[in-house]
Protein backbone atom coordinates (compact mmCIF):
# COMPACT_ATOMS: atom_id res chain seq x y z
CA UNK A 1 0.00 0.00 0.00
CA UNK A 2 2.55 2.39 0.90
CA UNK A 3 3.72 2.17 -2.97
CA UNK A 4 0.42 4.04 -3.70
CA UNK A 5 0.93 6.84 -1.39
CA UNK A 6 2.62 8.99 -4.03
CA UNK A 7 0.91 7.71 -6.82
CA UNK A 8 -0.56 9.72 -9.15
CA UNK A 9 -4.25 9.38 -9.48
CA UNK A 10 -4.15 8.59 -13.57
CA UNK A 11 -2.08 5.30 -12.39
CA UNK A 12 -4.70 4.43 -9.48
CA UNK A 13 -7.46 4.97 -12.03
CA UNK A 14 -5.71 2.99 -14.77
CA UNK A 15 -5.24 0.07 -12.20
CA UNK A 16 -8.57 0.42 -11.09
CA UNK A 17 -9.63 -0.10 -14.54
CA UNK A 18 -7.28 -3.31 -14.75
CA UNK A 19 -9.11 -4.57 -11.96
CA UNK A 20 -12.23 -7.24 -12.63
CA UNK A 21 -14.82 -7.00 -10.13
CA UNK A 22 -17.23 -9.51 -9.94
CA UNK A 23 -20.94 -8.49 -9.53
CA UNK A 24 -22.85 -11.02 -7.70
CA UNK A 25 -26.58 -11.61 -8.90
CA UNK A 26 -29.38 -12.46 -6.54
CA UNK A 27 -31.16 -15.92 -7.83
CA UNK A 28 -34.86 -16.49 -6.91
CA UNK A 29 -35.43 -19.96 -6.10
CA UNK A 30 -38.01 -22.17 -7.40
CA UNK A 31 -39.57 -21.81 -4.28
CA UNK A 32 -39.93 -18.41 -4.56
CA UNK A 33 -41.44 -18.70 -7.85
CA UNK A 34 -43.75 -21.03 -7.35
CA UNK A 35 -45.28 -18.58 -4.76
CA UNK A 36 -44.98 -15.25 -6.84
CA UNK A 37 -49.04 -15.53 -6.81
CA UNK A 38 -49.41 -14.92 -3.06
CA UNK A 39 -46.77 -12.22 -3.27
CA UNK A 40 -48.41 -8.96 -5.51
CA UNK A 41 -46.03 -6.89 -4.52
CA UNK A 42 -43.28 -8.66 -6.53
CA UNK A 43 -42.81 -8.61 -10.20
CA UNK A 44 -42.00 -12.00 -12.26
CA UNK A 45 -41.17 -10.72 -15.72
CA UNK A 46 -40.98 -13.54 -18.37
CA UNK A 47 -38.51 -12.41 -21.14
CA UNK A 48 -38.82 -14.93 -23.57
CA UNK A 49 -41.10 -14.44 -26.80
CA UNK A 50 -44.90 -14.81 -27.76
CA UNK A 51 -43.77 -17.77 -29.44
CA UNK A 52 -42.21 -19.49 -26.84
CA UNK A 53 -44.71 -19.16 -24.42
CA UNK A 54 -47.50 -20.41 -27.61
CA UNK A 55 -45.01 -23.59 -27.14
CA UNK A 56 -44.18 -23.76 -23.50
CA UNK A 57 -47.05 -21.86 -21.72
CA UNK A 58 -46.32 -18.80 -19.20
CA UNK A 59 -45.87 -19.02 -15.78
CA UNK A 60 -48.67 -18.47 -13.21
CA UNK A 61 -48.75 -14.86 -12.10
CA UNK A 62 -46.06 -13.67 -14.32
CA UNK A 63 -45.54 -10.69 -16.57
CA UNK A 64 -44.47 -11.27 -20.29
CA UNK A 65 -42.31 -8.44 -21.82
CA UNK A 66 -40.34 -10.05 -24.20
CA UNK A 67 -36.32 -8.90 -23.98
CA UNK A 68 -36.75 -6.86 -26.72
CA UNK A 69 -39.57 -4.37 -25.49
CA UNK A 70 -38.25 -4.51 -21.74
CA UNK A 71 -35.49 -1.28 -22.24
CA UNK A 72 -38.53 0.69 -23.46
CA UNK A 73 -41.11 -0.54 -21.62
CA UNK A 74 -39.24 0.07 -18.32
CA UNK A 75 -39.51 3.97 -19.23
CA UNK A 76 -42.67 4.29 -20.17
CA UNK A 77 -45.08 6.39 -18.58
CA UNK A 78 -47.23 4.61 -15.73
CA UNK A 79 -50.24 4.98 -17.50
CA UNK A 80 -49.15 3.80 -20.69
CA UNK A 81 -47.50 0.47 -19.23
CA UNK A 82 -50.44 -0.10 -17.33
CA UNK A 83 -52.62 -0.01 -20.76
CA UNK A 84 -49.92 -2.24 -22.53
CA UNK A 85 -49.03 -4.98 -19.74
CA UNK A 86 -52.04 -4.56 -17.61
CA UNK A 87 -50.47 -4.05 -14.50
CA UNK A 88 -49.11 -0.90 -12.77
CA UNK A 89 -45.72 0.03 -13.19
CA UNK A 90 -43.29 -1.28 -10.67
CA UNK A 91 -41.46 1.20 -8.54
CA UNK A 92 -37.80 1.69 -8.60
CA UNK A 93 -37.45 -0.05 -5.90
CA UNK A 94 -40.14 -2.93 -6.65
CA UNK A 95 -38.96 -6.35 -6.00
CA UNK A 96 -38.44 -7.84 -10.03
CA UNK A 97 -37.54 -11.60 -10.24
CA UNK A 98 -36.51 -11.84 -14.32
CA UNK A 99 -36.99 -15.37 -15.80
CA UNK A 100 -36.58 -16.49 -19.74
CA UNK A 101 -35.52 -20.50 -20.49
CA UNK A 102 -31.96 -20.60 -20.38
CA UNK A 103 -30.76 -18.03 -17.98
CA UNK A 104 -29.24 -15.61 -20.79
CA UNK A 105 -31.53 -13.59 -21.95
CA UNK A 106 -32.35 -13.00 -18.02
CA UNK A 107 -29.10 -11.90 -17.05
CA UNK A 108 -29.63 -9.30 -20.22
CA UNK A 109 -33.09 -8.13 -19.00
CA UNK A 110 -31.13 -7.82 -15.11
CA UNK A 111 -28.25 -5.26 -16.75
CA UNK A 112 -31.21 -3.26 -18.56
CA UNK A 113 -33.36 -2.88 -15.47
CA UNK A 114 -30.06 -1.91 -13.63
CA UNK A 115 -29.27 0.89 -15.80
CA UNK A 116 -32.77 2.19 -16.23
CA UNK A 117 -32.33 2.68 -11.85
CA UNK A 118 -34.19 -0.33 -10.95
CA UNK A 119 -32.63 -1.81 -7.68
CA UNK A 120 -33.93 -4.82 -6.74
CA UNK A 121 -33.07 -7.33 -9.11
CA UNK A 122 -33.10 -10.99 -8.79
CA UNK A 123 -32.98 -13.75 -11.86
CA UNK A 124 -34.97 -16.90 -11.83
CA UNK A 125 -32.77 -20.14 -12.37
CA UNK A 126 -33.00 -21.62 -15.76
CA UNK A 127 -36.80 -22.21 -17.28
CA UNK A 128 -35.87 -25.31 -18.52
CA UNK A 129 -34.49 -26.74 -15.47
CA UNK A 130 -37.29 -25.61 -13.21
CA UNK A 131 -39.61 -27.81 -15.51
CA UNK A 132 -37.47 -31.00 -15.37
CA UNK A 133 -36.49 -31.19 -12.21
CA UNK A 134 -39.49 -30.18 -10.91
CA UNK A 135 -41.86 -31.24 -13.30
CA UNK A 136 -43.84 -27.90 -13.29
CA UNK A 137 -46.37 -27.99 -16.64
CA UNK A 138 -47.31 -24.97 -17.52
Amino acid sequence: MSLLVGASKSLLQRLASQVKVRTFIKMATYEQVKDIPNHPEVYLIDVRNEDELKKTGSIPASLNIPLPDLSVALVLECDKFQSAYGRNKPTKDTKIIFTCQSGRRALEANKIAKGAGYVKLCLEYQFKKRNKCHGVQL
